[in-house]
């Protein structure tokens, strides 16, 4: 059985953006959103043209993200390419566009 050994990297955190930061820079569309738990970037999964949510984890070594949008609640360790249990779900601060 795999086990995540990146739990502890998880915090409360306040999404940066309502919507892919990247993507919403460069005028790109996405599918769906991931939060990192971490830092509280807000980038596409890797069914989007971006990729935006695992370049994070490659640009900072940020290792766990959550489904964002819509409101998923599960999180996954890149490092460990685990599902992770998290402690709680991100908030969301305002009304996300979509993009699909």
């Amino acid at each position: 059985m795999n086990s995540c050994g990146h739990k502890n990297t998880i915090r409360t955190v306040t999404p940066k953006t309502l919507g892919c930061e990247e993507c919403l820079n460069e005028g790109l569309t996405w599918f769906h959103l991931r939060v990192c738990r971490e830092c509280g970037h807000v980038g596409c999964c890797d069914q989007s043209i971006g990729r935006h949510a695992t370049a994070h984890f490659h640009a900072t070594g940020h290792p766990i993200i959550e489904g964002f949008d819509p409101p998923e609640g599960w999180g996954w360790c890149f490092a460990d390419e685990v599902v992770v249990t998290l402690p709680d779900q991100t908030a969301h601060t305002g009304p996300i566009p979509r993009y699909y």
